[in-house]
């Protein structure tokens, strides 16, 4: 079955298709990506997974087409991030009189 990997690094996007013989599982292809030097530096043992969008575990069965997108970290926890914006908005708000 042929399927892809994705990872979007913040300056970078990696793409690749994979063949594999069914079943296979997303670990299964993970481990063949991990060979692939475009993914080195990439934790494939403990980043997020999705299948398209959905997030799915590492032992969710493929099917021909599927595309795995490796998930990064966030860079700033989002209810951090919108507390500052919220704060920045009342700083202005406040200033305005």
């Amino acid at each position: 079955m042929l399927i892809e990997i994705a990872h979007a690094a913040p300056d970078a996007q990696t793409v690749i298709a994979l063949r594999l013989d069914a079943p296979a599982t997303v670990a299964d292809a993970l481990r063949l990506a991990g060979e692939d030097p475009r993914f080195a530096g990439i934790d494939l043992h403990t980043a997020s997974v999705g299948i398209f969008g959905a997030v799915v575990a590492r032992g969710q069965a493929l099917v021909e087409g599927d595309r795995i997108e490796i998930y990064r970290s966030l860079a700033v926890d989002p209810k951090l991030a919108r507390r500052r914006r919220a704060s920045r908005k009342l700083v202005s708000r406040s200033g305005r009189s």
